[in-house]
């Protein structure tokens, strides 16, 4: 069994602080839709649906937790993802739920028409 990393209050502060700001389904999508690659915000938009309003809230706040950054051209502004373990912590869950909602789906009764 591999040994666990000991973290004091102040790293388990950080780490909650990370997973709270990542509790968001917009800041998700976010997050998700960065994982082409850096996206100008009115991209952003675009693919997720939000408001411009709405999703410059969310980037600033996944900004202040260090989770993107942003590069200013000319008139635009673009965001990238800075930490790239992101990427694996949310195949890591995403994978986890979609292998427990196929568990719960096969053991759900067919329906017969």
């Amino acid at each position: 069994m591999p040994k666990k990393p000991v973290l004091d209050e102040a790293a388990l502060q950080l780490v909650a602080r990370r997973f709270a700001v990542m509790g968001e389904p917009m800041r998700l999508r976010i997050l998700q839709a960065l994982m082409e690659g850096e996206l100008p915000v009115n991209a952003l938009v675009e693919v997720t649906g939000g408001t411009q309003t709405n999703i410059s809230r969310h980037l600033q706040t996944l900004a202040s937790a260090g989770l993107v950054e942003r590069r200013k051209e000319g008139l635009q502004v673009f965001y990238a993802v800075t930490d790239p373990t992101i990427y694996d912590l949310c195949n890591l869950v995403c994978g986890s739920v979609k292998q427990s909602l196929q568990a719960q789906a096969a053991r759900l009764p067919s329906v017969r028409r």
